[in-house]
């Protein structure tokens, strides 16, 4: 399993709003996604950012959805381009 953080770093032009804004719209597209096990959508007022959260059943899925289309809608979305890291899952408790 492959994790990977998509965060998107602001300054002074942080909006909240924004942000909550496409995470709530963006919901649908990911239910049923296929390869895609978890997304979750993130907002820190604190440090003035979004980090989006997800869980691949494998490295090739993930890899192969984070293209450069990708990328320029993502930008377009949340007005500032994103950080993208891949991390290894090296082990996960899921209480549902």
């Amino acid at each position: 399993m492959i994790g990977v953080l998509v965060t998107f770093e602001y300054g002074d032009d942080f909006d909240h709003e924004r942000a909550s804004r496409v995470a709530q719209g963006a919901q649908a597209t990911f239910q049923g996604m296929p390869g895609l096990r978890l997304k979750a959508f993130t907002v820190d007022d604190e440090h003035r950012r979004a980090t989006n959260v997800y869980l691949w059943e494998s490295e090739e899925a993930a890899r192969a959805f984070f293209d450069d289309a990708l990328r320029e809608r993502v930008t377009g979305l949340y007005g500032v381009a994103p950080r993208i890291e891949f991390v290894e899952i090296a082990a996960l408790v899921d209480n549902r």
